[in-house]
């Protein structure tokens, strides 16, 4: 790689150099983050801006990506001295409300907190937000919180903080995900096949194949658990016209709330263009909300056979017998005959399946 072919603007962080240089080249986030001491952990903290670059990781990147490892060091050189000089700009200024309205990554200091910790938990918030200073980042995050639509769960508020948090992290995580440029004709054609696959009943299997279904129209998958604060079940973005985020929080773990959720979103995505949504539970639905919610039900009950959805009786035998004949998950058909009252949320649950967390967690470790 020579300095003419790549320009690097000196404040983005190193990893937005390296994402540019994964898309272009081709390069799968498992073939890099194998070539790194700590493997995906390294490579995710350099996307965050949260690993520094040395000459082990210099000299790594250069043999997978290009440029020499001098290049790569002074790459963050570079950076390190820009993010000090807007460190040391807003400190007196904007520092103060960057660190009690902006979440850290991290864990917050405890107690009083010096000169040196404030400058240190500055840092490490404008370099994970990629922003270099309280009102870019409330143009980024605090501005798409505010504008977007909620449903929020009772009379509880998500709190600012933690959604942008949340939605950072998703971010991070799908711009490791390599998808196929953003085809909505061909995601309404592949709904029938993503409904399908809510009866594989393990998430090691399922998810995977999710994942790839997803990302071959153009949708990055992300489930991602909530931070203490944040009570949204899913979210959804367009990092760019040719990738959109799907991020979920797997809030309630059943199989039933996580199939309606992403096909909520989906629905976000085809109907309402570029827009950040970002969706929790009780809050009155609007317009785009109502729309949302009967798409996800028409992928999970397809009009040809609401009919006999509406004469389905709450037995075991009966549902599992409607549930292959639409070839959806019969917990996600409870779920469906509960929001219509069909029968009490306390019934029929056997049928649900649980996700556990470690489980999700292996299954898409690797992005």
């Amino acid at each position: 790689m020579h300095n003419q072919d790549f320009h690097p603007d000196w404040f983005s962080k190193p990893g937005d150099s390296i994402l540019s240089l994964m898309h272009r080249r081709a390069v799968p986030a498992v073939t890099l983050a194998d070539s790194l001491d700590g493997n995906m952990a390294t490579l995710r903290g350099l996307v965050a801006g949260l690993q520094p670059i040395d000459s082990r990781i210099a000299q790594a990147i250069s043999r997978v990506l290009g440029g020499t490892a001098d290049f790569w060091i002074r790459r963050q050189e570079n950076y390190d001295k820009a993010l000090d000089r807007a460190v040391e700009a807003i400190a007196e200024t904007e520092g103060t409300g960057l660190i009690e309205k902006v979440l850290s990554p991290g864990p917050a200091p405890r107690g009083r907190v010096s000169t040196a910790a404030k400058a240190k938990e500055i840092r490490v918030r404008l370099a994970f937000y990629n922003v270099n200073g309280m009102q870019a980042w409330q143009a980024r995050y605090g501005k798409d919180i505010d504008t977007t639509r909620f449903r929020t769960s009772g009379s509880f508020a998500s709190d600012e903080g933690a959604v942008s948090l949340w939605l950072r992290s998703g971010e991070l995580e799908a711009d490791l995900i390599s998808a196929k440029p953003w085809n909505p004709k061909q995601l309404e054609q592949d709904l029938p096949k993503l409904r399908r696959l809510s009866l594989i009943r393990h998430p090691d299997r399922m998810l995977p194949k999710l994942r790839e279904a997803l990302a071959d129209v153009g949708v990055a998958l992300v489930v991602q658990k909530a931070p203490r604060g944040c009570r949204a079940s899913g979210a959804s973005r367009f990092l760019s016209r040719a990738k959109a985020m799907l991020l979920m929080s797997l809030r309630h773990r059943s199989d039933d709330h996580f199939w309606f959720t992403l096909f909520h979103e989906l629905g976000h995505l085809l109907l309402h263009g570029d827009r950040t949504f970002i969706d929790e539970e009780g809050m009155p639905e609007d317009e785009l909300e109502k729309q949302a919610n009967e798409f996800a039900r028409r992928c999970i009950v397809p009009v040809s056979s609401e009919r006999r959805f509406e004469l389905l009786q709450a037995s075991r035998e009966a549902i599992l017998r409607f549930s292959v004949s639409v070839g959806v998950a019969p917990g996600v058909i409870v779920g469906q005959m509960q929001h219509k009252g069909v029968v009490g949320y306390e019934k029929l649950n056997f049928l649900k399946r649980q996700y556990k967390w470690d489980e999700v967690n292996a299954a898409l470790s690797n992005p």
